[in-house]
């Protein structure tokens, strides 16, 4: 999607002057036509994450694509994301880095920055919630809207102090990786439904092969779906 100059300072919460400044010194990504300047909606959202800038737009300027607003399931984001077993680590730095290296759908060039954000992310705030889980993922989502959401789900080689709100040894890694905070916020909502119930952790426990884990997944979110239409 093709914005304009205003546009763009009013997603980044800055004076037009200071984006046509950035544009000349060449900091900010643009494309010149003749006297015509138009930026791209998704490159820009690369480049303000790159740079801890926010951004956002109205949701008029966003195009109606209901494949890229809709939520999705999260059968569907574990299935996108694959089951990996024995993942070696023998603490956090060391396993997140075997979780990132076995995500499919990431380009070589990506998978170093994703691992730098984890680590930064869990330097505020360990992300194990308990129970032998932790569930890793960066502060920002993807920033490209194309991706679809992923949870890597890494069953270890050998449970690791991650610093747990319950200081229990994590055995599982679920690595959430989304296009957009609504994904996130909903699948990060049914994969905690999942763990709270002791009958999703028992089944975690043996590392179920793949099969097994999605039919219990996609239980688990029937009985969800049912909650929360009884609730609507």
């Amino acid at each position: 999607m093709k914005l304009g100059i205003h546009q763009i300072a009013r997603g980044l919460n800055l004076p037009v002057t200071t984006v046509d400044r950035w544009i000349r010194q060449g900091h900010i990504p643009a494309q010149k036509s003749g006297q015509e300047i138009t930026f791209d909606a998704a490159t820009l959202e690369k480049w303000a994450a790159a740079h801890h800038l926010p951004f956002s737009l109205p949701d008029t300027n966003r195009q109606k694509d209901p494949t890229k607003t809709t939520p999705g399931s999260l059968l569907e984001a574990m299935q996108q994301g694959g089951v990996f077993y024995r993942v070696a680590g023998h603490d956090i730095a060391t396993a997140l880095a075997s979780a990132v290296a076995l995500v499919p759908g990431l380009s070589d060039t990506a998978r170093q920055p994703l691992y730098d954000t984890l680590l930064e992310r869990e330097k505020l705030t360990s992300t194990g919630i308990g129970k032998g889980v932790a569930i890793p993922h960066p502060r920002a989502p993807l920033t490209d809207e194309d991706e679809p959401p992923r949870i890597t789900t890494c069953f270890l080689e050998q449970p690791i102090n991650y610093h747990a709100i319950d200081d229990m040894p994590v055995f599982a890694l679920f690595l959430l990786l989304s296009p957009s905070v609504r994904v996130h916020l909903h699948l990060l909502s049914r994969l905690a439904f999942c763990i709270r119930d002791r009958r999703f952790l028992d089944c975690l426990k043996p590392a179920p092969k793949a099969d097994a884990l999605f039919d219990k997944i996609a239980a688990f979110e029937k009985d969800l779906d049912r909650t929360e239409s009884v609730h609507v």
